[in-house]
């Protein structure tokens, strides 16, 4: 796979830049810079092997069937983009998994779809959306403090601010920002160090890199992982 200057994604790394090559059985990364590390890889083999983070915060497969083309027969606005038909939403990721990404603190979109523990503060993204798609998604935290809500449009071509889209069920990039400010807050402290298992196009990788925070990403779907890495070499967005 080829990046934009005709190079070898897998080659766009500088090894200089992070302690994380260090550790044992960790593969090379797909892509690296000094904000973010992305690898291209199944989180179950993975994580094991990971550094201890400030934060985990991902969207998770929910096992309702979005990667089989769900959202073409929702909203009628505009026709539907065509994202293909894959079979990484067809159930929900192992019990498991969840329970060990949240002994750190943890910031989970989909919580809903999971057996969580009781939790204070859940984050409440309200979409302002048409059709049959939820009216808000929810993110569980074990996170200290009251549920927090925001307001932020992503109702089909019809969005707050533009942002091109890649993936069925990406979030905005001023959202994942929004929950990293929450944990700040939450938390009473900066949160430097994030991890998100289920990385799909990088957006939450974006976010870290944007407000200069470092993040490690995983995801299984190569071309996801091409799209994450390009949108990854864009300059750093004004805070």
């Amino acid at each position: 796979m080829k990046n934009d200057s005709g190079n070898d994604l897998k080659q766009d790394v500088d090894t200089d830049k992070s302690e994380i090559l260090k550790i044992p059985g960790l593969p090379r990364p797909y892509y690296q810079d000094e904000h973010v590390t992305l690898y291209h890889g199944d989180c179950r083999e993975l994580l094991p092997l990971m550094p201890r983070v400030d934060l985990v915060l991902t969207d998770p497969p929910y096992g309702i069937g979005e990667a089989a083309g769900a959202n073409k027969s929702r909203n009628k606005l505009a026709v539907a983009k065509d994202y293909g038909v894959s079979d990484w939403d067809n159930k929900p990721i192992e019990q498991g998994l969840i329970d060990s990404l949240i002994k750190s603190p943890a910031i989970i979109f989909g919580g809903n779809y999971y057996a969580m523990p009781a939790s204070s503060c859940w984050l409440v993204w309200d979409k302002h959306i048409t059709g049959d798609f939820a009216d808000c998604e929810l993110a569980w935290t074990n996170l200290p403090g009251a549920v927090r809500r925001l307001s932020y449009v992503w109702n089909g071509m019809i969005k707050q601010r533009p942002e091109q889209r890649w993936h069925p069920t990406q979030k905005p990039l001023d959202v994942m920002k929004w929950c990293i400010d929450q944990a700040d807050t939450k938390l009473k402290k900066r949160v430097e160090t994030i991890l998100d298992p289920f990385a799909g196009s990088g957006t939450t990788l974006r976010a870290a890199k944007d407000m200069n925070r470092k993040c490690i990403g995983i995801e299984r779907e190569e071309k996801y992982c091409e799209i994450a890495a390009n949108r990854m070499r864009q300059e750093v967005l004004g805070l």
